[in-house]
């Protein structure tokens, strides 16, 4: 069988796609190859100049895609209030969301917190994106056949989930952080599927990664820190070692489009170390699969967003 590409997606004509971080790297991808497909894409971005940038980039490569079909949305993932006025908004719209591409991040960055005061790698990967599948989920059980893909990374297996220190605030260390976020990622992946499951709910919840791909990430860590050198080092990498941010967007691509899939699969490439190549189904880390951890996990997220679902409740309970 051949390796997988966009053009082996089915039409996604009458579905409604929402991708966060749509502007740039895998989000750009996933937006371009899924209104090619016929999808209405809701690029949600933290800029608006970017996300217009983006956005007319895509009508220009790919001159058949209506205007209508990319939609954008400014959409902060650091600022539960942010995500609060974005979901309100759809919900009360009642426009089902068919899949919900959990897709925006932050990397290696010094310590900084979001507006809450979370650090902002675990407060912005994770629970950015818990907050907003959240407050969306009321639009993907009036959905058939619904998805949520989220996005870790193959640092997932170097993480560990410290609830002693969450936050950064007793000792910091950029990449554990940024593993931390990940492994979180996977951890919320997986049992979010074991309570969809519980609640006998048609939803699937995917997790894809990119092995390695040539985004902007890995120089926003560098740029943060003003380390000129350390951007030409991940300009070298990204040069001549990275796969392309398209392909890296594959596995997302597949998770998100593929049909016959089970739900708690993980996706990334199917190259050497998973670092590049086409998309395959994977193992996640032992750690992910973390019952225990998984499940604390998701109350300590659920106390620290405010935002309740699949728990005691099939409804989200979204802020005031």
């Amino acid at each position: 069988m051949p390796p997988w590409t966009p053009q082996d997606m089915p039409s996604q004509s009458g579905k409604t796609i929402f991708i966060t971080g749509a502007n740039s790297g895998l989000g750009y991808w996933s937006s371009l190859h899924l209104a090619r497909a016929g999808a209405h894409v809701i690029m949600a971005c933290r800029s608006a100049e970017k996300m217009e940038q983006a956005r007319q980039k895509i009508l220009q490569e790919v001159p058949r895609i209506q205007p209508s079909q990319l939609e954008g949305v400014l959409l902060d993932l650091s600022d539960l209030e942010s995500i609060t006025t974005v979901a309100k908004r759809y919900v009360a719209e009642q426009r089902p969301i068919h899949t919900l591409l959990n897709n925006a991040g932050v990397m290696a960055l010094p310590y900084q917190t979001t507006a809450q005061g979370f650090e902002r790698q675990f407060g912005t990967n994770h629970l950015g994106h818990f907050a907003l599948t959240a407050q969306l989920f009321p639009l993907l059980k009036i959905s058939p056949s619904a998805r949520v893909v989220t996005i870790s990374s193959l640092y997932h297996r170097r993480g560990h989930i410290d609830f002693d220190n969450l936050q950064g605030q007793k000792h910091y260390q950029k990449w554990q952080a940024y593993a931390q976020s990940k492994l979180a990622n996977l951890l919320f992946t997986l049992e979010l599927q074991r309570r969809l499951d519980q609640h006998r709910l048609p939803i699937l919840s995917l997790g894809a990664h990119p092995g390695y791909a040539a985004t902007n990430l890995q120089a926003a860590g560098a740029k943060a820190e003003n380390g000129w050198l350390k951007q030409k080092v991940v300009e070298l990498a990204n040069r001549f070692v990275a796969q392309p941010a398209e392909q890296g967007a594959y596995p997302q691509l597949f998770a998100a489009t593929e049909p016959g899939l089970s739900g708690g699969l993980f996706f990334g490439p199917d190259g050497f170390q998973a670092l590049r190549g086409h998309p395959t189904r994977e193992t996640p880390a032992e750690s992910a699969q973390d019952l225990k951890v998984a499940q604390r996990l998701w109350e300590t997220s659920e106390k620290l967003t405010g935002c309740t679902f699949l728990s005691t409740t099939e409804e989200p309970v979204t802020p005031p």
